[in-house]
């Protein structure tokens, strides 16, 4: 092995830390949030209004998310600084994560004024989350890597990805029913921050990152001013790649738990099928990020991309727990391995002087486009598919509906159109 292709121990404990911490509070924002509202709005006796309230939460906080990463990425850029967005950034996550089961004391004044505040919360904590890991973490983490050893890099931030979602899911999640959802999101406020501090300590400033002579709203401005160093049409098709995995992957997600919960009965069951799909996920993880070295981004991609859509559609076929959780293991492994190649892929084609910057472009087309296309369909597919259920309590129900799997299995292969025109960067 290469000198070239090692990643310094110092900058693979860092990632794992760093990612860690800010997977950690993703995962809680991405399916306890809206499980928290399907319980809130459940209780209050509107459960038709679970697909709008999660659709309108998904797709407002992403565009927040972005805004934060494009305009944040853009300061570090300037100031030749990435460290003080970690910092800050990792106490504020942790402060408005512990916040957000706030917004159901207000139940008693309105439904819709729970929906508000629930995405306003949710928006402030977004705010942070993705200066912290959007525009600081992904920015940093191309300053410090080379085409080389990125993929082992990102082998490392997929791995700690599936070990939040594991930790939140297998080992917090079952604590929702003794702990209750306001200690849930105390406990994970605490974790984030934690961790997060601990990754801030140990990351190695980047050597060649200097301050820029111009203010953050030229530095934006300037963004698609022709450079030499970036090749626009290959940039965009490699994120138009990205989006529509990503878009296939929203259309269900959002509704995974909910899914799961009352397909099986039992949020134990549907967290227990997600922390072994998961944890089987991990353990090849790495071994994903090494064939993605040996066999290329783009032949990765198309193969994952196939496997990915393949999952997504037998899940929806699975109606008992075996056979979900064998094509939820395979969902979660292909989609382990397509965030590894054109997370990898995107990163080569970052230009040196606006990694910080190109980082919230890159939120935009892997987070915001497909976050706010993929729930609307999946919102919309639960509200004129979706089965009103009667629960033992008395309590009224809104089950999903097996065809958001396969929509979005559907939507999965529409990435292979673009993937077709893009073109990776060939080691020197």
């Amino acid at each position: 092995m290469s000198e070239k292709a090692k990643l310094p121990r110092n900058i693979a404990i860092s990632v794992a830390f760093l990612s860690l911490a800010g997977q950690i509070a993703w995962a809680v924002e991405n399916q306890f949030y809206n499980d928290f509202i399907d319980e809130a709005l459940v209780n209050l006796g509107f459960p038709t209004l679970i697909p709008l309230a999660i659709t309108l939460m998904v797709n407002i906080t992403t565009s927040v998310g972005t805004l934060a990463a494009i305009i944040m990425g853009s300061y570090s850029d300037v100031k030749g600084k990435r460290k003080p967005l970690l910092l800050y950034g990792f106490i504020f996550w942790a402060i408005t994560t512990a916040m957000f089961p706030l917004s159901a004391l207000f139940g008693g004044i309105n439904v819709y004024v729970v929906i508000f505040t629930a995405i306003l919360f949710d928006s402030i904590m977004t705010f942070f989350g993705s200066m912290t890991l959007n525009a600081g973490f992904n920015s940093w983490v191309t300053d410090v890597t080379t085409l080389e050893n990125r993929s082992k890099a990102m082998s490392i931030a997929q791995i700690t990805t599936l070990a939040a979602l594991l930790i939140v899911y297998g080992a917090l999640g079952m604590l929702i029913g003794v702990i209750g959802y306001y200690n849930f999101f105390i406990v994970v406020a605490i974790l984030t921050g934690v961790i997060g501090l601990i990754g801030v300590h140990k990351m190695k400033t980047p050597q060649d990152l200097k301050p820029m002579d111009i203010t953050v709203g030229e530095h934006i401005k300037n963004t698609f001013k022709r450079k030499s160093s970036v090749d626009y049409k290959n940039f965009f098709l490699v994120l138009i790649v990205i989006c529509s995995w990503q878009i296939a992957l929203n259309i269900m997600f959002p509704f995974l738990i909910i899914y799961l919960k009352y397909a099986l009965g039992s949020r134990t069951f549907s967290l227990l099928i997600l922390f072994v799909a998961l944890l089987v996920a991990i353990f090849l993880s790495y071994p994903l990020g090494k064939i993605t070295n040996k066999l290329g981004r783009k032949k990765m991609t198309f193969i994952s991309t196939l496997l990915f859509s393949l999952g997504l559609f037998l899940v929806g076929i699975s109606p008992e727990l075996i056979t979900l959780l064998l094509s939820g293991i395979m969902t979660f492994v292909f989609y382990t391995a397509l965030s590894i190649s054109t997370f990898t892929w995107v990163k080569d084609l970052y230009p040196a002087e606006g990694r910080g910057q190109f980082s919230g472009y890159w939120n935009l087309f892997s987070g915001t486009i497909p976050m706010i296309i993929g729930p609307i369909i999946g919102g919309i597919l639960v509200s004129v598919f979706g089965e009103l259920r009667m629960e033992e309590l008395g309590r009224i129900v809104l089950v999903p509906p097996d065809i958001i799997f396969y929509i979005a299995a559907f939507f999965a292969l529409i990435t292979l159109l673009p993937l077709i025109f893009a073109k990776e960067l060939k080691k020197g």
